[in-house]
């Protein structure tokens, strides 16, 4: 069948969800057998998230493909069990970059080059590209809120492409906010009815108004805004707030809010979804047998979306362990003395040190990874965390004490660290780190071959420093092991030290590969350490 198409668009707020009820909607689709990927349009005008720091944009996720995208591809492929690429995510940077680079080339004949119809054509060009490949639907999530000026030309190629693909294949869902007032004790419709607004005058009536809210809406509530928004009774959708984003699919499906969009593509609804996997799964999240406290050691601590994937590659191995892991937010900067490192470190289960850029918390994370080191306590490092490890172990086990990364210090004497030779004379920032998928060969007796059950896996990196090769054999005659080597570049990938109970680093980000139905090995493997490190405590 020719490819369908669905619009997320948001209004009232931003952060309301629109990656959460596009990702929920799409797998409540793909649980009726349908062939389903979402796309992302964000409106900045950056070319991609590369370059934006944490507390601008929540974490920069990575595809195979080596893109630097929105972190809302993460929700789409932990709830999918798909992996996105770089045809997923569309920002307004690149739409113009394209059409610049079209009227450089002399493409458009001498025109004059305008928002319409080319950035506008530009944009319905990706909208569709999806479209050609195969799915039989293709949810769209229009980043920003209605209303904004940097929306304006998404909305505008909306409209022109409903009218080109026509009602049967097109539906817009609009999400929106129904806020509770506590001093009237009500909840207040009028928002909800000026962002609607806000889209007629774009041109544009949606099919399906979801309203996030605190309180249940009642048949009243339900009534009124079908009546100021155009709407028939059943086509709005309540979308209370939900424990763990994980409901929402099943909240959804309460809802209806697949047989609507089903009903308005004028497709068949042939049986009910499949969700036995995701109901086992939420049953084993609500319902854990065990309970460990892990130390999450990073320099973005106070926004939880920089560290999103983390968070949520926690949730999937807790469930798999049947296990709550309740996770400490630890900065790294409150850790340079080595009393305050093991006061915060001590009663903790693991710890795992987050990736990152920069000198910031650099000294802090070493001190977290000596006592981790020292006391036998389990340790997870990712990207940056490897690196830390690496240079705490040749500074304190090997005797190298001004041993260093060159990103913090380029004098160093024994750059245990080094920038990779394919980075050296690379001076633009954007896109230009070592991305995507890499191919990693594990050894045969090391506790990551032992957890993927595999000799060659494929993990996503984001990075431009390495271990320096020249420290490989002064580090394995000292007991650190490196486990894991890219065989093509023979880059040291995994990090493992021996005689420790469960001590691991990793240069790739595994975090990123981690999904409902298929938690990280890893992630599930620290998580089973952190359970014995418990009941080991329990019985001393």
């Amino acid at each position: 069948m020719a490819a369908k198409y669905i619009f997320v668009t948001g209004g009232v707020t931003s952060s309301l969800g629109k990656g959460i009820i596009s990702a929920s909607l799409a797998k409540l689709l793909q649980a009726r057998g349908f062939n389903v990927t979402i796309q992302k349009f964000d409106p900045y005008i950056n070319i991609d998230p590369g370059t934006l720091n944490p507390y601008e944009h929540g974490e920069c996720y990575v595809t195979d493909d080596g893109a630097e995208t929105d972190l809302d591809l993460g929700h789409y492929e932990r709830f999918l069990n798909k992996p996105t690429s770089r045809a997923n995510n569309i920002t307004t940077g690149r739409i113009y970059q394209t059409v610049i680079d079209k009227e450089r080339a002399g493409a458009y004949l001498g025109k004059t080059v305008q928002v319409i119809p080319h950035i506008t054509d530009e944009i319905k060009r990706r909208i569709s590209l999806l479209g050609n490949q195969g799915y039989q639907m293709v949810i769209t999530e229009l980043g920003g809120t209605v209303g904004d000026i940097e929306s304006l030309p998404y909305l505008e190629a909306l409209r022109q492409f409903r009218m080109d693909a026509g009602p049967s294949n097109v539906v817009t869902v609009h999400l929106t906010l129904v806020p509770y007032l506590a001093a009237a004790k009500e909840l207040k419709t009028k928002p909800s009815q000026h962002s609607v607004k806000e889209l007629l005058e774009a041109g544009i009536q949606p099919d399906i108004l979801v309203c996030r809210t605190e309180r249940h809406l009642s048949d009243e509530i339900r009534a009124k805004l079908a009546l100021f928004c155009n709407l028939q009774f059943e086509n709005v959708i309540e979308s209370i707030d939900a424990d763990t984003i994980y409901d929402v699919p099943l909240l959804m499906l309460k809802e209806k809010l697949d047989l609507r969009v089903l009903e308005k593509l004028q497709l068949p609804i042939k049986s009910d979804p499949d969700l036995r996997s995701w109901k086992k799964f939420l049953g084993q999240l609500k319902n854990p047998s065990e309970a460990v406290q892990v130390g999450l050691i990073g320099k973005y601590n106070e926004l939880p979306d920089a560290y999103k994937s983390i968070h949520e590659a926690f949730v999937h191995s807790g469930a798999h362990n049947e296990c709550k892991v309740e996770i400490h937010p630890i900065h790294a900067e409150d850790l340079e003395c080595a009393d305050d490192a093991a006061k915060a470190i001590r009663d903790l289960d693991g710890i795992l040190v987050a990736p990152g850029f920069g000198e910031r918390g650099i000294e802090g994370k070493i001190r977290a990874i000596c006592y981790a080191r020292v006391q036998q306590i389990p340790f997870f490092g990712i990207c940056l965390g490897m690196q830390c490890a690496v240079v705490e172990f040749f500074r304190n086990v090997v005797g190298l004490k001004d041993a260093a990364s060159t990103e913090v210090n380029p004098q160093t004497p024994d750059p245990v660290i080094d920038k990779m030779e394919s980075q050296k004379s690379i001076e633009n920032k954007g896109g230009t780190m070592r991305l995507g998928a890499y191919t990693c060969v594990l050894a045969e007796k090391s506790i990551a071959r032992k957890c993927y059950k595999a000799e060659k896996i494929s993990e996503r990196h984001r990075h431009r420093f390495e271990f320096n090769n020249k420290y490989r054999e002064l580090a394995q005659s000292n007991g650190l092991m490196p486990v894991g080597i890219n065989p093509e570049q023979d880059l040291v990938e995994i990090i493992e030290l021996k005689g420790h109970p469960w001590f691991v680093g990793v240069q790739f980000h595994p975090e990123l590969k981690s999904t409902v139905e298929v938690p990280h090995p890893l992630f599930n493997a620290f998580i089973r350490a952190c359970i014995q490190r418990k009941a080991k405590k329990a019985k001393a």
